[in-house]
């Protein structure tokens, strides 16, 4: 069954200035790695849909929705916080971004897929219910996971975060909500400095020290992530795919490789193969040095794919 690829061309217009770097190229990069790889034609291609207001209000406040629709600019930029400002294309890429996560939660759902990868922007995981922040604007994978339960009667959801930044706004979301399990590692202490003793039964939080590399980050997957997901037994999981915790990616300090990605994806599938019938829906987060992210994406898509 082949492996779903998302995206918009809206993404590419979502433009924050050329000394960004959560930049429109990011996208180019994955597309190029994938079709220098021979993978891009393996994958089942699908144009992502404007997410509802009802999908985005499971996860939003009403008044942050509406505050950021009247603040789509005409012209020029418009900033919502230090890191993360608005062009005429960016409200409309916000929507396909969260667009993109409905659709390949229904694509897996409804077994026309295995999995997915959305390759969108902006990205979603430091979005709060009512805030942007760290180049975010709607939580992406958390409207992913709250149309799981809503739209498919899920009980049971996980989400696998390996961002070098911590998620905060998913934790957030889901802190008090059993049905999500968030098993998350991240670079600490490091923005959005939180998230090392805020876990529980269901928030797996794994902090890395800078310098961190494979070994911590494959113990922290088998040691703590695995065992919790055992437990659980989801029956769809989402992953958090941000890939600037690559060592050659300089906004942070972690040390990992493009092999590790293609590994953590492979004990994430072989979970989902045991408790879910292989159903995953992957949401391009961070990673912003583009040869890096470009081939660790695709790293982690053609073991998605299975070829």
């Amino acid at each position: 069954m082949q492996t779903a690829y998302i995206t918009h061309s809206l993404c590419l217009k979502h433009d924050m200035g050329s000394h960004h770097p959560e930049s429109p190229a990011r996208i180019h990069a994955i597309e190029d790695q994938l079709i220098a790889s021979g993978l891009f034609g393996y994958l089942q291609h699908h144009e992502a849909p404007e997410a509802t207001r009802e999908q985005l209000l499971r996860v939003h406040d009403a008044g942050y929705l509406d505050a950021i629709a009247a603040m789509a600019p005409q012209q020029g930029r418009v900033d919502l916080d230090g890191d993360t400002s608005m062009n005429p294309f960016t409200y409309p890429a916000a929507l396909r971004a969260a667009g993109a996560a409905v659709m390949g939660v229904d694509l897996v759902m409804a077994g026309k897929v295995e999995n997915a990868f959305c390759n969108i922007r902006p990205p979603g995981h430091h979005a709060e219910r009512d805030r942007a922040m760290g180049f975010c604007i709607f939580n992406n994978i958390a409207v992913a996971a709250a149309h799981a339960l809503a739209a498919h009667g899920l009980s049971r959801v996980a989400i696998a975060d390996f961002d070098v930044h911590h998620g905060n706004g998913t934790e957030h979301t889901f802190h008090e909500d059993p049905r999500v399990m968030l098993c998350s590692t991240f670079q600490h202490p490091f923005y959005p400095y939180c998230g090392a003793d805020s876990g529980n039964d269901h928030i797996v939080n794994v902090p890395l020290a800078a310098g961190s590399g494979s070994r911590e980050f494959r113990d922290a997957v088998t040691g703590l992530w695995l065992p919790a997901l055992e437990r659980f037994q989801p029956e769809l999981l989402l992953i958090s795919a941000g890939f600037d915790a690559h060592r050659e990616d300089d906004m942070a300090m972690l040390k990992l490789v493009d092999a590790d990605y293609g590994w953590v994806t492979e004990q994430l599938k072989k979970l989902a193969e045991k408790h879910c019938r292989g159903r995953i829906v992957s949401m391009l987060e961070g990673g912003y040095e583009l040869h890096a992210l470009g081939r660790s994406a695709m790293t982690h898509i053609k073991v998605l794919s299975g070829l």
